[in-house]
């Protein structure tokens, strides 16, 4: 996958999951939990033997996973 849709992916799936977990970051936060995201949530739809075709699965498939990463940083913060 080209770098910039990459990048592209991980901010907007960061973003994304910002505002379902009703989450404030920047920018550059997003696109780090979008990219931590991509990664999660690949492996977990590896597991279930999903894959994601296309620009619009694959941020859907890292949104879920940066959802998980926030909800799960968000218990063990507590």
């Amino acid at each position: 996958m080209d770098l910039i849709a990459f990048l592209i992916i991980g901010a907007l799936a960061g973003w994304l999951a910002s505002k379902f977990m009703n989450k404030s970051q920047g920018l550059l936060m997003n696109m780090v939990v979008g990219i931590a995201g991509a990664y999660i949530g690949g492996f977990l739809a590896g597991a279930i033997g999903l894959a994601a075709t296309g620009f619009v699965g694959e941020i859907i498939v890292a949104t879920i996973g940066a959802v998980i990463l926030l909800w799960t940083l968000g218990k063990l913060r507590t």
